[in-house]
């Protein structure tokens, strides 16, 4: 989009898209894009709420430029959050408004140092304190390692913005609408539990605590660092984080399994035919070797059962497999119900390491537990079945 847009008066959206970067912080696939958005208030004194990713200064000035009246300067840039996709523009703005000055707590100022050597000009604002701009009044927030320490949202109380920073945002590019009701939400759904089970899931519990403080502050719409701006049903997107931050669950299955040549292959095909002989027809399979651990994440975190399945390799677990342990151990997930199975041809390691963490996790296991020398044998293949009928089962309670 090329143009500034108008969320509510003098508040204007200057974001954009990114539909180049392949992989956001170097970790986690973009196939849809994701937005950097960034704010203006054009009131008696000028404010900036968050810059964009350094490459794209070019466009974000062009779209400051666009809503600054002749003459006019920009007098604040509020931070919420210095990551570099939000932060990286901040140097190039201020050699284009010397006298800008940069609103932040305590732990910005100091990462305004370490990232871009700023120390001039900053203003430190604590939690509850306040910027009057003339007709707007903003007040901070700070919300702390959602998903870094220094994190803070921004309320203007006479529209009823809140700028949430990345709390309530998620992955994929903006196609021509930004609000809720421009775009179809069930498309980006999908992308904003990506974006928060592998950003922001790990600290749930201070999401938990920013929700149930922000609740108490009477907004409008949400205005987040990445995806929709949230005007018609703002309350949609609280309630996505506060389900995902309570570990609350669907009822499904997500099976991920490692396999060489394909014998453990079969034994997931079997688990999964028990499941679904039993009913279950939200099943996502994934194999460690071809998905991305962030899809694998995502479906974990939203489905009530689990099965793990690998080979072993070199007396360990097969390392794709081990990639997926290690994320999910990261993410703290609890409250699954999961079964494991395993195979090994001369040395067995493999099944140990999913059942350590399976009990890390405190998880509720699952029999039978399977574990096949070589290639399955019917026996091991009918007890795969059990598996999946098992789970089936126990999910249907």
């Amino acid at each position: 989009m090329e143009h500034a847009v108008k969320i509510a008066d003098q508040v204007y959206w200057i974001g954009v898209n990114d539909y180049d970067t392949a992989l956001f912080e170097a970790l986690w696939p973009l196939p849809m894009g994701i937005s950097y958005n960034a704010y203006i208030i054009v009131d008696e004194r000028v404010a900036l709420v968050d810059t964009v990713k350094g490459c794209y200064f070019s466009q974000y000035l062009d779209k400051i430029k666009s809503v600054l009246p002749e003459g006019r300067k920009v007098d604040y840039l509020v931070v919420n959050h210095m990551e570099p996709d939000h932060s990286g523009a901040i140097k190039a703005l201020r050699e284009a408004f010397p006298d800008m000055k940069i609103v932040g707590n305590a732990k910005t100022a100091e990462f305004l140092e370490d990232y871009y050597g700023l120390v001039d000009n900053v203003v430190v604002v604590g939690d509850g304190e306040s910027l009057d701009l003339g007709i707007h009044k903003l007040d901070f927030y700070l919300i702390p390692m959602v998903h870094w320490p220094e994190t803070m949202v921004t309320l203007d109380t006479e529209t009823g913005v809140l700028f949430s920073s990345d709390a309530f945002g998620g992955f994929g590019a903006l196609n021509g609408g930004i609000f809720d009701d421009e775009v179809d939400t069930r498309y980006y759904e999908d992308e904003v539990l990506r974006y928060f089970s592998n950003i922001v899931g790990r600290y749930s519990s201070m999401v938990l605590r920013a929700i149930e403080k922000l609740k108490k502050k009477s907004h409008a719409v949400i205005a987040p660092s990445h995806g929709p701006i949230w005007r018609t049903n703002p309350s949609h997107i609280v309630d996505l984080y506060e389900s995902w931050s309570s570990h609350q669950t669907e009822n499904g299955v997500v099976i991920v399994y490692g396999s060489m040549y394909g014998n453990t292959q079969r034994m997931m095909e079997s688990v999964s035919r028990g499941l679904v002989e039993s009913g279950v027809k939200r099943l996502r399979v994934h194999n460690a070797s071809n998905s991305h651990v962030s899809f694998i994440i995502r479906d974990i975190w939203r489905f009530k059962g689990v099965v793990l399945g690998s080979c072993t390799y070199n007396a360990e677990l097969f390392p794709p497999m081990k990639q997926v342990l290690d994320a999910l151990k990261n993410r703290m997930i609890s409250g699954r119900v999961f079964g494991l199975f395993g195979s090994y041809t001369w040395s067995g390691g493999a099944l140990k390491e999913l059942q350590e963490f399976a009990a890390s996790c405190n998880w509720k296991s699952i029999d039978p537990v399977i574990e096949a020398k070589g290639a399955p044998s019917e026996s091991d293949l009918e007890k795969c079945r059990e598996l999946g009928r098992n789970l089936a089962e126990e999910l249907a309670q």
